[in-house]
């Protein structure tokens, strides 16, 4: 069974940092692109960031020169480096992925989510 599982949430102080992971697993054909989502409470979800195949990098433009993107393909895991953390980063993060357990058949998958919270 093909999933996602995080890790690296926790709670933290303005300014700090925090690093996400987020490893694929199971019988997994190929990876397109991966992403960061955050939900605060009482509000939608949002795209944090995202990394494709080769690489290419997208970020919101809340979190542009403080988060980083990266993906280990031999891993199958992709991470966020969150630096500079603010109050208003609060949020359960989720990793999304589009994965293909055959050749050529894509599917959205979901991870679990991991609470963040930037409080002092």
């Amino acid at each position: 069974q093909v999933q996602l599982v995080e890790s690296g949430g926790g709670l933290v102080q303005p300014g700090g940092s925090l690093r996400l992971s987020c490893a694929a697993s199971g019988s997994i054909f190929s990876i397109l692109a991966m992403d960061w989502y955050r939900q605060a409470p009482g509000k939608q979800r949002e795209l944090v960031a995202t990394i494709t195949s080769g690489g290419s990098t997208n970020y919101a433009d809340s979190v542009k020169g403080r988060f980083t993107i990266s993906r280990d393909n031999a891993k199958n895991t992709v991470y966020l480096q969150m630096n500079s953390l603010k109050p208003q980063d609060t949020a359960v993060y989720y990793c999304h992925a589009e994965m293909a357990p055959m050749p050529k058949i894509y599917y959205d998958y979901w991870g679990q989510g991991t609470q963040v919270t930037v409080s002092s």
